[in-house]
C-alpha cells in the first residue's frame, strides 16, 4: 500500500482534517483512561469521499491491519491470506486506519461527532494488536446491544468534555462541511485505498 503522511502538509492551502482529527484523537487518549491503550503513531487517519446529497449511510470507520489475536494471517475457505501492510514516512508499520466519510461526517450534529469518534475508537482491541476489539457473543463487534454500545460512548464523550479540553482542538466539529470548507478555504486530508487481501503462497 506504500506509506502514508502522518504530519501536516507544510504549505498547503487549507484545513487539513485528518491532521486535525489526529491532535484531537491523541487528546482524547491523554485525558480518558479508557483508551490509554491506543498507541496513535500506529493509527493512520484518513478522509474518504461519500456521496454530498446523502445524509444516510457510513459515517467513519475502523479498518484494523491484523485478524483475530493480532495474526497476520486468516483462513478463508481453506486458503491462507495476509493483509495489505501500511508504513508512515519513517517506514512504522500501521496497526489501524481510523477513517472519516466526508462531507457526511462533517455534517452531524457536534454531539454524534463526538460519540462517533469514540465509538471506532472503541474498536481498538486493548491489547492494541492490529484486531478490534471483540465482545462475547456473535456479535462481536458491537457487543449483543449497540444501543448500550452507542450509550457508553456518550459517557465517554461526556467524560471526555468534562476535562475541559482547549476548544481549539475540537472546534472544527462544530460547523457542518460547507461552513468549514468556507471558513478554511478548503478541506484536504489524507487518503488511503482500501487494504487488500494478499493470498499467502503454500
Amino acid at each position: 500500500m506504500g506509506r502514508v503522511q502522518l504530519h501536516k502538509s507544510a504549505g498547503r492551502s487549507g484545513f487539513d482534517f485528518t491532521f486535525a482529527m489526529r491532535v484531537l484523537v491523541n487528546d482524547m487518549i491523554a485525558r480518558v483512561p479508557e483508551l490509554s491503550h491506543i498507541d496513535l503513531s500506529r493509527v493512520a487517519v484518513a478522509i474518504i469521499q461519500a456521496r454530498i446529497e446523502s445524509t444516510h449511510g457510513i459515517f467513519a470507520s475502523l479498518t484494523p491491519m491484523r485478524f483475530e489475536q493480532g495474526s497476520r494471517f486468516t483462513t478463508r475457505r481453506g486458503r491462507k491470506y495476509s493483509c495489505q501492510s501500511l508504513m508512515d514516512e519513517h517506514g512504522r508499520e500501521m496497526l489501524y486506519i481510523l477513517s472519516f466519510y466526508l462531507p457526511r461526517f462533517q455534517n452531524m450534529d457536534f454531539s454524534e461527532k463526538m460519540i462517533t469518534i469514540f465509538h471506532e475508537l472503541w474498536h481498538i482491541s486493548p491489547n492494541f494488536d492490529g484486531d478490534i476489539r471483540r465482545h462475547p457473543g456473535r456479535c462481536y463487534a458491537h457487543s449483543s446491544s449497540q444501543k448500550e454500545y452507542d450509550e457508553y460512548m456518550a459517557v465517554l464523550s461526556n467524560k471526555y468534555l468534562m476535562k475541559k479540553p482547549p476548544p481549539k482542538l475540537y472546534a472544527f466539529l462544530e460547523p457542518d462541511f460547507a461552513k468549514l470548507y468556507q471558513q478554511r478555504g478548503g478541506i484536504y486530508g489524507v487518503k488511503i485505498p482500501r487494504p487488500k487481501l494478499i493470498p499467502v503462497p503454500s
